[in-house]
């Protein structure tokens, strides 16, 4: 079969069938001859050398279906528990290869051998590998980054995964204590990928990962760079995922108040401080902790944060060689809008609120005047696209309410929706002085007070209740309120 290109199924099976007899040969001498590594040397080469034929099948994912009946899965997680280290990192590396699919026609096959490995329980002795090896060995090492590659790969073929590794084993633990290890390496950023995958789309592992102290460690992992930047477009990258696990994490109540108790609002405004090149990361963080939860609101507040944010919502953003781009800006902007909106949300009353409007008044309401900037810049992008799909031919218009609206917050409405409010907030002050500001403003750019009650009602209109209907209801109460005052 070595000198055939394409493997038919009769020579896959006679490969299989061989690496089993040479797997048996071999647990039966180390069972035969359990102190005498001598007596079982020769049949772990030889079985070391079956496995290795073995990737001639990850050419062939059409023939899986018709050998996973006949063990391949079952053989293949049986061999990651062996004793023998260097075993069990070829068992990891060559699933890493029979996993790996790009190419559509292959996945039947692909997802075949999955749900077989999975029913083997190779999660499990995947996540028990990790623990067991070294990665002071770089060999060993090598064996870790394959076994967390058989993880992605099985994650991406079947997405429900994500919880069930997460539930049956300890890969949270292993992946939070690797991020926390202070040097950079290939695999402390590949553990910080999974970890930002498992997390993605998961309100399980994002609340499993806050009751084993993972909020205070992600802060830990990020705070190493708090006074230097990444040194390696990889350590960069790594970073990113730190963030997004962060961000991910935030998602359940009881995670943002761990963030506040870590101190990790303080943690965030020194980041952005120290002007390093994770400035644009920890305002998005910033957001999603204040993002309806009033105690890091205030507390952004009380540890003088406001200052920081107004000199980036003024646009006196740190430029470094990754942010000159518009693209980086526009992200930028985007999120320091919603951090303003977040603490006009979390902070209603007292001594707080006054400070957050006096950033309004000072220096001549610089402020209102850069608020009326991004709305009409902001206004006019919306008309524009709106415009634009309004003139595209019938034939593509199969377009419902709903995706039409879609298609408007894609294009800057959600920003919009947000300056909007911020307003609307200044306005429902009362303040004289601001005002008469926002209707000089209003006036020199021919709009009045109905147009931006008009983008807040549909703001309104389509406050949606994916946390719940009382939030839905306080929302939508806040909103006409904001409303009511402008008319």
């Amino acid at each position: 079969t070595d000198g055939l290109d394409v493997l038919d199924l009769r020579a896959a099976k006679r490969l299989l069938l061989g690496f089993e007899r040479r797997l048996r040969d071999n647990l039966e001498a180390r069972m035969k001859h359990p102190d005498d590594p001598a007596r079982f040397a020769d049949s772990e080469l030889a079985l070391h050398a079956e496995t290795d034929r073995l990737r001639l099948l990850a050419g062939a994912p059409e023939l899986f279906p018709d050998l996973v009946p006949l063990g391949l899965a079952s053989s293949l997680s049986s061999l990651l528990t062996h004793d023998n280290a260097d075993l069990a990192a070829a068992a990891a590396s060559l699933l890493a290869d029979l996993t790996d699919s790009d190419d559509p026609s292959d996945l039947a096959g692909v997802q075949a051998l999955a749900d077989a490995l999975v029913d083997a329980n190779a999660l499990d002795l995947l996540v028990h590998n990790l623990s067991r090896l070294s990665e002071a060995d770089p060999d060993e090492a090598e064996a870790v980054h394959h076994s967390l590659a058989v993880l992605e790969n099985l994650i991406d073929l079947r997405p429900h995964l994500a919880d069930l590794v997460c539930d049956r084993t300890k890969v949270l633990r292993w992946l939070l204590a690797r991020v926390k290890a202070r040097d950079f390496e290939a695999n402390k950023q590949y553990a910080s990928e999974i970890l930002a995958i498992l997390l993605q789309n998961s309100p399980a592992n994002q609340k499993r990962l806050g009751q084993m102290n993972g909020v205070d460690g992600l802060l830990q992992a990020v705070a190493m760079y708090k006074s230097r930047d990444p040194r390696t477009t990889d350590e960069e990258e790594m970073l990113e995922n730190l963030f997004d696990c962060l961000c991910c994490v935030l998602m359940p109540l009881g995670n943002k108040e761990r963030f506040v108790k870590a101190e990790g609002v303080e943690l965030m405004i020194i980041i952005m401080k120290q002007k390093k090149s994770a400035y644009s990361s920890a305002i998005r963080t910033l957001d999603f902790a204040m993002t309806r939860f009033p105690p890091a609101c205030e507390r952004f507040v009380d540890v003088l944060g406001l200052k920081t944010a107004f000199a980036a919502f003024m646009g006196k953003i740190p430029v470094n060689k990754k942010n000159k781009n518009e693209s980086y800006q526009e992200e930028l902007e985007e999120r320091i809008i919603s951090l303003v909106a977040s603490l006009f949300g979390g902070i209603t009353k007292g001594s707080r609120r006054i400070r957050l409007l006096g950033k309004f008044v000072e220096n001549e309401c610089e402020k209102i005047d850069r608020l009326m900037e991004l709305y009409i810049r902001y206004s006019d992008r919306v008309k524009a696209e709106t415009e634009r799909f309004e003139s595209l031919d019938l034939d593509d218009l199969e377009m419902d309410d709903d995706e039409r609206y879609n298609r408007k917050l894609e294009a800057g409405l959600y920003t919009l929706q947000l300056v909007a409010l911020i307003l609307g907030h200044i306005w429902h002050s009362g303040n004289t002085q601001m005002r008469t500001r926002i209707e000089l403003l209003l006036r020199q750019n021919k709009l009045t007070k109905d147009d931006v009650k008009e983008i807040l009602q549909e703001y309104h209109d389509n406050i949606g209740d994916l946390d719940g209907p009382e939030e839905k209801e306080k929302a939508q109460g806040r909103t006409k309120e904001i409303i009511a005052a402008l008319s």
